[in-house]
């Protein structure tokens, strides 16, 4: 019987886990791990990730000054907030591998104190590069999701915004916060945006950008779903719409849901100019990216099929330009649009006075040498260069990317059928943008399903007292913004 006892007691010594000290001592296997002895404790820190004059400062001078102190008091007397026991291997790795040192008292290998002491990171904010507006703010995300969060809350210190933080990647370990304002969003999208980032089963998630891949409702859709931005005014507008954000450590932008295709026609400075403006500025900048798209494909079904319809004053021009021309108008427009994307690219890989500098000269030489070489008419050439300009007016960078593919479409279908063949690529754009869905919004709202109370802020954005309502496809909790008749209450100083 005693012998039996004996064998078990054994068997379960043997069945004990690795002590957490043992551990931390395989973990110095790598050169930038450190373990110290400050008698009686052992500290064990990352030191890349550790501020070391913080370390000595704050941290040292507590240990070897209570040479008999236990854990539970040490935890109580030294003056820093973030700090925590622990008995939890892969907490302590985690918070570790975050910034946080380990201490240990000998004799007690089964428990850590972790305090945090992390180097300062990022870099300090500046004003947006893709986003810039020459009124308005001039504060833009960073890489640090602490310091983002900070540029939120001071934006809307209210006690209604909520912030869920959740870990993505089993390599990565990424921080990513959902933002939301409690007494207004409706919770659908909440609940939506939270289940589909939580489902993610990945390994490394180094950009949001990937983020917005994976939980956009269509994925394999050309055009965008959510929106990004590097605004920090824009991102809380949105919040204060009913919209969703999401912010990621280590990216210097936010994504915000549900979206509509409206919003990625919209820069964010039409809101800071009056309406007048803003609006002018918003029906030019849809009328430059319609043309963007068709303008060559037209000239391409004319052209080929459609020639009768040129003016009879253009068709002496037209034809003067293309006698010397070997190539069809197809194949005259694709060399060019290549041209122009090679061109565009090129910019945008190199450094940026070089980008600069070899957009300018390029263009320049290459048109010149083109419509001399008899490659392409001067009509074309300039066609293909408002085209691109008119392209650069999208404000959202993912959009503009996408108004860039939509063209190749059009000009081969202008070259297979014509005028005809225009419409009939339309028609399948149109049909994929009426089954679109943005976290279940319509992506074509307010138009389809027609909305007409939230045409105020669309193609044109009206003044302030008429907007007093939240767009009412989000269903907030909440659908007034203000009471419309104090808008228009203007009291003078002396009444």
């Amino acid at each position: 019987m005693s012998e039996d006892m004996d064998n078990t007691f054994e068997k379960k010594l043997d069945e004990q886990p690795e002590s957490i000290a043992a551990k931390l001592q395989e973990c110095a296997k790598s050169s930038d791990f450190q373990n110290k002895t400050v008698h009686p404790y052992t500290i064990s820190y990352c030191k890349p990730l550790i501020d070391s004059n913080f370390l000595h400062r704050d941290i040292l001078p507590y240990l070897s000054g209570n040479s008999d102190v236990s854990l539970n008091e040490l935890y109580q007397s030294i003056p820093i907030a973030d700090k925590k026991l622990s008995r939890d291997w892969n907490e302590i790795q985690e918070n570790i591998l975050r910034g946080y040192v380990a201490i240990q008292f000998d004799g007690q290998e089964h428990e850590c104190l972790l305090v945090h002491a992390s180097m300062p990171k990022g870099r300090d904010v500046n004003s947006p590069e893709v986003e810039f507006s020459v009124v308005g703010p001039k504060e833009a995300f960073v890489e640090s999701l602490d310091m983002n969060l900070n540029l939120i809350r001071k934006r809307m210190p209210t006690a209604n915004l909520r912030v869920k933080e959740m870990i993505v990647g089993s390599l990565s370990k990424t921080r990513i916060a959902v933002c939301y304002l409690e007494s207004i969003t409706n919770e659908e999208f909440v609940n939506t945006m939270i289940q589909r980032i939580e489902d993610l089963d990945i390994d490394f998630m180094p950009d949001i950008t990937m983020l917005v891949q994976m939980i956009e409702d269509s994925p394999n859709s050309v055009f965008p779903q959510l929106i990004e931005t590097e605004r920090p005014d824009r991102l809380t507008q949105g919040l204060a719409l009913g919209q969703v954000g999401v912010l990621m450590d280590g990216s210097p932008s936010g994504v915000i849901g549900p979206a509509k295709l409206g919003w990625f026609l919209i820069a964010h400075e039409d809101y800071y100019l009056p309406w007048h403006m803003g609006s002018f500025f918003r029906v030019l900048r849809h009328i430059a990216i319609l043309f963007s798209v068709l303008a060559t494909s037209f000239y391409v079904a004319i052209l080929t099929y459609h020639y009768q319809v040129i003016p009879n004053n253009l068709l002496p021009t037209i034809v003067s330009s293309r006698i010397n021309i070997p190539f069809p108008p197809f194949l005259e427009v694709m060399i060019m649009e290549f041209s122009i994307e090679l061109l565009r690219e090129a910019g945008a890989r190199l450094p940026t006075k070089v980008g600069q500098t070899i957009g300018i000269v390029g263009g320049i030489v290459l048109g010149t040498a083109a419509v001399e070489a008899s490659l392409t008419s001067n009509i074309l050439l300039l066609l293909v260069a408002l085209s691109a300009l008119a392209s650069f007016t999208t404000p959202i960078f993912r959009m503009s990317n996408t108004i860039r593919i939509l063209r190749f479409p059009f000009i081969i279908a202008a070259e297979v059928w014509g005028l005809l063949g225009i419409f009939i690529c339309g028609a399948f754009v149109l049909t994929h943008l009426l089954r679109l869905k943005s976290l279940g919004i319509p992506y074509l709202v307010p138009y389809y399903p027609l909305r007409v109370a939230d045409l105020k802020d669309s193609f044109v954005r009206l003044s302030y007292g008429l907007m007093y309502k939240r767009p009412s496809y989000f269903r907030t909790k909440d659908p007034v913004k203000f009471h419309p008749g104090k808008a228009k209450i203007k009291k003078d100083i002396d009444e």
